[in-house]
């Protein structure tokens, strides 16, 4: 079936963080809602998945050891195959202002950790539509993936 941002059944997602307890929790949700999910334990595996396969979405940790997700969604950003893919940060940095950094680094979402299982769909479905509705006017021809 392919992408659709409303059913997460058709969701393709990473997630890339070095605390098993955060990975877990996210991806029994994911899994539970049919997801195909597959994880990354660092910024260097991350990026290592990412030029194998494409997902249509990518949860990173913001603080992880060596390669941060700071040095990641750069990179992200930075390669024309990867700049739309929508990625999510998920870091227990609560503080004023992060949030606001967090998103003119290039993130397309903030969660706060603890994460909410409650609203983790919710939330991942809203900004996928807003990022589909956002590539579908920069790419009109309407196909999922982006350019290459």
């Amino acid at each position: 079936m392919p992408f659709q941002p409303t059913q997460p059944s058709t969701w393709n997602v990473v997630i890339a963080d070095d605390e098993p307890d955060s990975v877990g929790i996210v991806e029994y949700v994911l899994r539970f809602h049919k997801a195909c999910v597959r994880t990354a334990n660092s910024g260097q595996a991350c990026i290592a998945l990412l030029t194998k396969e494409m997902p249509d979405l990518l949860i990173l940790d913001v603080q992880m050891p060596q390669m941060s997700g700071w040095d990641v969604v750069k990179h992200i950003r930075n390669e024309p195959k990867m700049k739309d893919l929508v990625v999510i940060a998920m870091t227990a940095h609560a503080m004023y202002g992060d949030r606001e950094r967090i998103l003119s680094a290039g993130f397309n979402l903030y969660l706060p950790k603890p994460l909410s299982p409650m609203t983790l769909i919710g939330d991942i479905t809203n900004v996928l539509v807003i990022a589909e509705t956002q590539r579908l006017s920069r790419h009109p021809e309407g196909s999922h993936a982006p350019p290459t």
